[in-house]
C-alpha cells in the first residue's frame, strides 16, 4: 500500500531528525474498530511495527489512548513497564498502573455516582453498554437495538451526569466518557514532547478526541495524520488501520 505523496515527503523529513515522538490512537488506528470494545484487538503486524520503531535510538512511542491503562495493556499486549513503549489512558490522565494519588475520596465518590447514571441510562436503551474506567465511564451507544435512539441516550447522558459540577465530558464516536478529571490527548502530547526532548511529533488518530491531539501539532516537522473519514485540522488523512500500519512500517523503513 502506498502513501500519498506529500505524507511521503512529510514522514521522510521526520525521520531524518535526530529524537522524534511517534504517538498514536488505539482504537480505529492500531486496531479495527469492533462492535464489541472487549475485542478491540490490533491489526496484525502494527504492534510489530510500533514495537521496531521504539527499539530505534531516537525514538519515543507511545499508545495515548481514552482507554484505561489495565484495559489497554491487555488488548494491545503492550504493558508499558518495559521500557519499549509509553502507555498513556484515560485522556492523558493515566501515566501509571496507580491512580490512588489522583482521586481522592469526593473524587471517588463523583465517579461512583457518574457510573450509576449512566448504568440507568443504558438500561433505558437496550444494546447501550457503560465501559467503566479508573476516572469515570464511557456510554457506547453503537449496539443500541432501536439506533434512531442512540442520539436520545447521548443526550441523557449530556443533560444528566455530564451537567454535575466536576465532570468532563468528552464526544466520540457513538459514545460520550465522562472523567472527573480534565484531560486531553494535546495535553498528554505536549508532557510526551517536553518528558523526551522530542523536535517533532507523529500523531495518528481517529476520533473526535484526536482533534485536540492535532491542534497541538504546531511545529514545522510536526505530522498529524487522521485515520478515516470526518472534519479534522490533521494534516494528513489516510484510509485506515491498514493505511496506519504502513504509516509505520515506512517510518521505520526510513528511520533505519
Amino acid at each position: 500500500m502506498s502513501l500519498p505523496a506529500p505524507l511521503a515527503e512529510a514522514l521522510a523529513r521526520f525521520a531524518a531528525l535526530r529524537h522524534v515522538l511517534v504517538a498514536t490512537d488505539y482504537d480505529g488506528v492500531v486496531a479495527p474498530i469492533v462492535a464489541d470494545p472487549a475485542a478491540a484487538f490490533p491489526l496484525p503486524g502494527t504492534v510489530a511495527a510500533l514495537e521496531s520503531l521504539a527499539g530505534l535510538p531516537g525514538v519515543t512511542v507511545a499508545l495515548v489512548s481514552g482507554r484505561d491503562r489495565a484495559t489497554l495493556g491487555r488488548l494491545s499486549g503492550v504493558s508499558g513497564s518495559d521500557g519499549a513503549l509509553v502507555t498513556v489512558g484515560s485522556h492523558g490522565a493515566e501515566w501509571d498502573d496507580d491512580l490512588g494519588g489522583l482521586l481522592d475520596a469526593p473524587l471517588l465518590a463523583l465517579r461512583d455516582a457518574v457510573l450509576a447514571d449512566l448504568a440507568a441510562i443504558a438500561a433505558r436503551f437496550p444494546g447501550a453498554a457503560v465501559e467503566p474506567k479508573p476516572l469515570g465511564g464511557a456510554l457506547h451507544v453503537r449496539n443500541v437495538v432501536d439506533a434512531s435512539s442512540a442520539p436520545a441516550a447521548l443526550e441523557e447522558a449530556r443533560r444528566g451526569p455530564a451537567a454535575r459540577p466536576g465532570v468532563h465530558a468528552t464526544d466520540g464516536k457513538a459514545v460520550l466518557e465522562l472523567t472527573v478529571l480534565d484531560a486531553s490527548k494535546g495535553r498528554a502530547l505536549q508532557v510526551l514532547r517536553e518528558r523526551t526532548g522530542a523536535a517533532a511529533v507523529l500523531y495518528l488518530g481517529d476520533d473526535v478526541t484526536d482533534e485536540k491531539a492535532f491542534a497541538v501539532l504546531t511545529e514545522a516537522d510536526d505530522v498529524s495524520v487522521k485515520v478515516g473519514d470526518g472534519a479534522t485540522a490533521a494534516r494528513f488523512r489516510v484510509d485506515g488501520p491498514a493505511a496506519a500500519r504502513t504509516v509505520f512500517e515506512e517510518l521505520l523503513a526510513l528511520r533505519r
